[in-house]
């Protein structure tokens, strides 16, 4: 069917190329216009006015509205919500169809619900479409018929499903978006103070083309990927999980770009962008690992951790530099490395015997990269309650992952200078050297660095009573 004139929405895939949604409206439709809505039910949450998402989108809807004016057209932004902006401005622009690209996310299907239902009552069509995954809900399912609740079965599952269709291109042409002169008023800049934000530094380039660099970037080193990944002094991850976050490229693009290498670096990456699908599913079918644990068994516990201790695990003074290191870090540019995501997360849970959701939202406030699904999926797996979680009887040393991952020291010593003096060895537990290496050091434990708030070995035989306590859990061992 063919269309006078469409709206393509876009939310997570601000980007115009390898475009689902912005492809069928341009392909279906005689005149096209692309609308953005800052919507305040999120922003209104956001305490931070200098919050680091909103200086990426506002800095790539820029990009996108200047490759729109050279076009002719240009992009509409408005702020409010979007169950209301959206139908609003389809009735002003007497559109005949709205499109957009399928979210995943509770309230956003919900969202989407409502604005479908408004739509429909005014005679407007509402198209969505699969664009931030390969594959969706029930695509990928046992023999049984089930959804998958191991991550390994599913991605065996979704290599053997996977063609060359799932991952074509959309590439949209433009050559019936709706002109300047045609918008008239509805054409507007939106600084971020109109917005009530302020512009922050950001520690990536954001929009299509750094994505696009980035991702070039990358691929002359995804071959060291496996090599490489799980050290965080070494640039040797893709940088790219902010990008995929809000679509300024595409995962089909990624998907294509590492299946077509098989190397094991190459074969290790395309695993993970698997696992985003795998999380993604998992938050579309069973939304209520949002409020809940995953796995029923674990859902009554009570983490006896103290907030005292929540406390100095966010400004990072926990006395393990390796912690330490990567809060601070992430508290200065909203970015973690994922071995380090790994590694407080668990020292958080298992050490400090903390609710993972007041990690998990903690995270979900500063992290550039946040994604619900991602973010809920990865904090689950630590605190082994979630899907196809890591045993909770496993349990990382903090010490030893530093050893392992940051042998010499270097990351720590790039963001916790006041311990650098140590050596090799001694720099990943500080606390436990003579006072005479101490001053040597130019560093007392206690005044100028924190001592350590809790001990691992007496933490760790808390954390397997506290799961002990459960004969479900004694069982599952």
């Amino acid at each position: 069917m063919t269309y006078k004139s469409s709206l393509c929405w876009i939310r997570r895939d601000l980007r115009l190329s390898d475009h689902h949604a912005l492809h069928e409206a341009l392909r279906n439709s005689e005149r096209v216009t692309i609308v953005f809505v800052y919507d305040t039910t999120i922003l209104e949450n956001l305490e931070d006015k200098s919050d680091r998402r909103v200086t990426f989108i506002h800095e790539t809807l820029k990009e996108i509205d200047l490759k729109l004016r050279e076009m002719g057209s240009a992009l509409v932004t408005l702020v409010g919500d979007p169950r209301n902006e959206i139908p609003l401005l389809a009735k002003k622009l007497s559109v005949d169809a709205v499109y957009c690209n399928r979210d995943y996310e509770p309230v956003a299907k919900e969202r989407d619900e409502t604005v479908y239902n408004l739509l429909q009552s005014s005679g407007i069509a509402f198209h969505t479409f699969k664009d931030q995954v390969i594959f969706e809900g029930l695509e990928i399912i046992s023999q049984a018929g089930t959804p998958y609740r191991k991550f390994t079965p599913y991605k065996n599952t979704w290599l053997k499903k996977l063609t060359n269709h799932d991952i074509i291109t959309f590439q949209p042409k433009f050559t019936n978006l709706t002109s300047i002169k045609q918008l008239g008023k509805f054409v507007q800049y939106l600084s971020l103070i109109q917005i009530g934000f302020k512009n922050t530094k950001l520690w990536l380039h954001p929009g299509e083309e750094a994505a696009s660099k980035r991702l070039a970037a990358f691929l002359k080193k995804i071959d060291m990927y496996d090599k490489h990944r799980d050290l965080p002094e070494v640039d040797g991850t893709s940088g790219l999980s902010v990008h995929l976050r809000f679509g300024t490229i595409s995962i089909r693009s990624l998907v294509r770009a590492a299946y077509k290498r098989k190397s094991q670096g190459a074969q290790l990456w395309l695993s993970e962008l698997i696992w985003r699908d795998f999380y993604q599913m998992i938050l579309n079918l069973y939304p209520v690992v949002v409020e809940e644990t995953f796995l029923p068994q674990f859902k009554q516990l009570k983490w006896p951790g103290a907030n005292s201790h929540f406390k100095a695990w966010k400004k990072g003074i926990t006395g393990y530099p390796i912690i330490d290191a990567a809060m601070r870090h992430f508290n200065k540019t909203g970015w973690m490395h994922n071995r380090l995501r790994m590694i407080v997360a668990s020292f958080l849970v298992k050490d400090l015997l903390v609710d993972w959701r007041k990690g998990e939202a903690y995270f979900s406030r500063y992290l550039l990269d946040y994604d619900l699904a991602a973010n809920n999926g990865g904090w689950q797996w630590c605190a082994s309650t979630g899907c196809d979680a890591q045993p909770w009887f496993r349990i990382f040393n903090p010490i030893t992952q530093s050893k392992r991952f940051d042998f010499k020291g270097n990351f720590i010593r790039q963001v916790l200078p006041e311990v650098a003096n140590f050596s090799n060895k001694d720099i990943h537990f500080p606390a436990a050297t003579s006072i005479e290496t101490q001053k040597s050091s130019g560093c007392i434990i206690g005044k100028n660095y924190p001592k350590p708030i809790v001990e691992h070995s007496v933490q760790r035989e808390r954390i397997l009573s506290f799961f002990n306590k459960s004969k479900t859990h004694k069982q599952e061992k």
